[in-house]
């Protein structure tokens, strides 16, 4: 009924230009921001920056390794 309406070719358009951000999205985004890397936002490694700055003392650092530490034993099984 609309194929040689514009309004048939208007909303084709728009579906093939949403196709084609989608894929540029997907293919040109940094692969960090789609795949989060577990390691890298550790509590372990972010304890280790807070230490590394100064922010937290030795004291407090080895207590709260201690405490993570615990807490990943306890969750392997």
């Amino acid at each position: 009924m609309y194929y040689n309406n514009y309004h048939f070719l208007g909303m084709h358009l728009v579906w093939w230009i949403f196709f084609w951000i989608i894929l540029f999205w997907l293919f040109m985004m940094p692969s960090g921001l789609l795949k989060q890397d577990i390691k890298k936002g550790s509590a372990l490694e972010t304890l280790k920056k807070l230490f590394a700055a100064g922010k937290i003392n030795k004291e407090e650092y080895q207590e709260k390794k201690k405490l993570i530490e615990d807490k990943n034993n306890s969750l392997n099984f």
